[in-house]
């Protein structure tokens, strides 16, 4: 495993509603007005630590990076999480809207990037400011609606997602992820979030029409990538979060394992260090020049505008 190139600065940043938000920043000494931010939208109960080395990595190779916790995760955590107050709405409107206000404080006319893993890739289109990104990239980037899950495991995981999770949810006043060895613990507003029939912003979320939330707003150039052995990111899944993405330019890489030469990648994979000189250059290629490597050409029937 490689060492760090250096160690990432703590940074704390208060919310339109006045919730402190904690994270980490990697800044060059220079300022570059040509540098971009990337700002790293981690998964649904995912601490931001478990990117540290991907953001370590753009760093590396040119990039000032940031990296957060959603209210209510890791350095954003309350004493208790019984009664707490949050929800993906919030996650999206408020805490990733707070990075993208640190942004333009603390990186002043810097080009901003955005790399959004599951849930994160959703919370890009919830932003009021979501204008502003200049380019992302998703990974495994969906709504979680069940009926969008991988066939052949569809079934397991609604039972232990959309069953044993708001159970136990409703017996703790949250879920208790972590103990379960599952995922860090998780407020309950975004358990129902997640759990809901139709795809969180399928209609009229708080009586609002579709084309009044900030995904229409998303002019960013979006390249996202699923894995064929993520039975969250199907094509299906994919491709319904990119369908709200109105405005921007939207492209879909399908990677299936083999393409690598490996066994299997999954939904979370992607971000381990032993992916670095091969999936991790996708990414950055994206980032840097909104082009996907002459190498991928070789699965160019994967790479496809989305249609209208």
């Amino acid at each position: 495993m490689s060492s760090l190139t250096q160690p990432a600065t703590p940074f704390r940043q208060a919310a339109a509603d006045g919730y402190s938000l904690g994270g980490f920043i990697w800044r060059h000494a220079t300022p570059d007005a040509q540098r971009p931010l990337v700002i790293i939208n981690a998964a649904t109960s995912v601490r931001c630590r478990y990117y540290l080395r991907f953001a370590d990595y753009l760093f590396a190779q040119g990039c000032d990076v940031l990296t957060y916790d959603y209210r209510g995760i890791g350095e954003s955590r309350p004493p208790s999480l019984r009664g707490f107050k949050a929800s993906w709405s919030d996650w999206g409107r408020l805490d990733f809207e707070a990075m993208l206000t640190h942004a333009a404080q603390a990186f002043p006319g810097q080009p901003v990037d955005v790399v959004g893993h599951s849930f994160g890739g959703c919370a890009v289109g919830l932003a009021p400011s979501a204008g502003c990104i200049r380019r992302v990239v998703m990974v495994g980037a969906q709504f979680a609606f069940w009926r969008d899950y991988a066939a052949d495991q569809r079934w397991r995981l609604f039972g232990k997602w959309h069953v044993v999770m708001p159970l136990l949810t409703w017996v703790f006043g949250y879920f208790p992820g972590k103990r379960l060895g599952w995922m860090e613990d998780t407020p309950a507003g975004v358990v129902r979030d997640w759990t809901a029939r139709t795809p969180r912003y399928e209609h009229r979320p708080s009586g609002r029409a579709l084309s009044a939330l900030p995904f229409a707003e998303v002019r960013a150039a979006t390249l996202a990538i699923s894995l064929t052995d993520d039975p969250f990111g199907t094509v299906a899944a994919t491709e319904r979060l990119l369908a709200y993405l109105t405005q921007a330019e939207r492209r879909h890489l399908r990677i299936a394992p083999v393409d690598i030469s490996v066994a299997e990648i999954g939904h979370f994979a992607f971000f381990h260090d032993r992916f670095r000189e091969d999936l991790w250059p996708i990414a950055l290629g994206w980032l840097q020049r909104g082009e996907v490597a002459s190498k991928w050409e070789a699965v160019a029937s994967r790479i496809n505008p989305l249609l209208p």
